[in-house]
């Protein structure tokens, strides 16, 4: 089990870097667009959470990709590997350009939120810049996908991290008007993001088309790049409970910054410092995900159950050491860590008590989310689905909402609903695969 949990971080690694390299962009924007004033960071936060939930849902099914090319890997067939290569392609790219296009068409949706009228007049433009830069971003991670699920995975993790100087440096003459460009602010930092996921796009397709790992699955285009429905179906099969597991997931830390939005600018700002921090360190948590469900994947494509057992079992205890880790990190750090976004002494105030909250659930985050990885890696989509919906949105937000507005806690109230769900979600998910592993390996 140990050498399993060896192999399967060893995997997970560029893949985690990689997760983090985005993540920082996200932190880094909110970081620099906070230096502005609070308003803007909160127009920030709207947004994103906004945009969030369509943004994951096309993660979803991008992951349809890895999975799919993975079983074909571990059955070492070039042409089914090509065949997927293709259709998952044109398949994100529809869902890709569905996904920009609505919400540009659709931004005005956030001025129905309630939100301070200030904050919606500068997130209005900055909506359809970030809409726009979720169609290279989309199919930066289709590509990323697919080498990842032929475990080539240190390719799209260099160029995630040559994305943060890039990024940086955008930002700094866009945000703030340096070297001659005028001071755009907050839209600043939508031109950054846009200009510097385009690159990496293009910058991993080339790698894939031209690069000699790869250039076995371009050899047969001919023959295998062609649309099938069937394969649409196995991809959709996949693609489409990840979509709603994640996308529910991201819906419901969508719904609750509007919902905290309600109650102040400063509340939001607080709620998007911490949800920075935590969506930071689940990164690591996808990451092992990731991998988990690749290397269970290709063992489920020769029907090895010992192999996925010992994969799995690995995977948790590696979920578990690392969520504990994180909740002594939050715990001890809960109060420095908001003075690092923003100098406003109500917002990091508020901040500092929702990151020591962020910390209690860093297990049950952690747990839960590799659990959902090992699951998709054995095509198990459809139950897990189930036991994430009622996780968030019965029981995690109905209560979260109940506790913030009858009983006064505010955003707090919110964050204590995030504790219940998803420790309701890791110990369902967790019992799942153990048990339906451990019935196929004593077969």
């Amino acid at each position: 089990m140990l050498s399993e949990a060896k192999n399967t971080v060893q995997l997970a690694l560029p893949i985690i870097l990689g997760e983090l390299a985005q993540m920082s962009l996200h932190i880094i924007d909110t970081a620099m667009v906070g230096s502005v004033s609070y308003k803007h960071l909160a127009a920030a936060s709207l947004v994103m959470n906004t945009i969030n939930i369509p943004f994951v849902v096309g993660i979803g099914i991008t992951i349809s990709m890895s999975q799919m090319v993975s079983m074909a890997y571990g059955k070492k067939d070039k042409q089914l590997v090509s065949h997927y290569f293709f259709n998952g392609v044109v398949l994100c790219t529809i869902v890709a350009l569905f996904i920009s296009l609505s919400l540009v068409f659709g931004k005005n949706i956030i001025g129905y939120f309630k939100q301070d009228p200030e904050v919606v007049a500068l997130a209005l433009p900055f909506m359809s810049i970030m809409s726009f830069s979720l169609i290279p971003m989309l199919l930066f991670m289709t590509l990323k996908q697919f080498t990842d699920g032929l475990e080539y995975t240190r390719t799209a993790m260099l160029l995630s991290l040559l994305s943060l100087p890039i990024n940086i440096f955008l930002n700094w003459i866009l945000i703030f008007g340096n070297l001659g460009f005028p001071r755009l602010e907050l839209i600043g930092a939508g031109y950054a993001t846009l200009a510097t996921r385009t690159l990496i796009f293009m910058a991993l397709l080339a790698v894939v088309l031209y690069h000699k790992t790869f250039r076995r699955y371009m050899a047969v285009a001919k023959t295998q790049w062609y649309l099938s429905r069937k394969t649409f179906g196995e991809l959709l099969y996949i693609g489409i409970p990840s979509s709603l597991q994640i996308g529910m997931e991201a819906g419901a830390f969508a719904v609750s910054s509007i919902m905290i939005g309600t109650i102040s600018a400063k509340a939001l700002a607080a709620h998007q410092i911490a949800l920075s921090c935590a969506s930071f360190t689940f990164m690591v948590s996808m990451g092992l995900s990731q991998a988990g469900s690749i290397r269970t994947s290709n063992a489920f494509g020769n029907y090895n159950w010992q192999k996925i057992v010992l994969i799995g079992k690995g995977s948790i205890v590696t979920a578990l050491s690392y969520g504990i880790f994180c909740m002594l990190l939050f715990a001890s750090l809960h109060k420095i860590i908001p003075t690092w976004f923003n100098d406003n002494l109500d917002v990091v105030i508020e901040a500092s008590t929702l990151l020591l909250l962020a910390s209690i659930f860093q297990v049950s985050d952690s747990m839960q989310t590799v659990c959902a990885g090992l699951l998709r890696g054995i095509k198990d989509v459809k139950i897990p689905t189930v036991f994430v919906a009622l996780a968030y949105w019965v029981l995690g937000l109905p209560i979260g909402y109940f506790l913030a507005f009858h009983f006064g806690l505010g955003a707090n109230g919110i964050w204590l609903g995030f504790i219940i769900g998803l420790t309701f979600s890791a110990i369902t998910l967790c019992i799942r695969f153990l048990s339906i592993s451990k019935k196929h390996f004593k077969n």
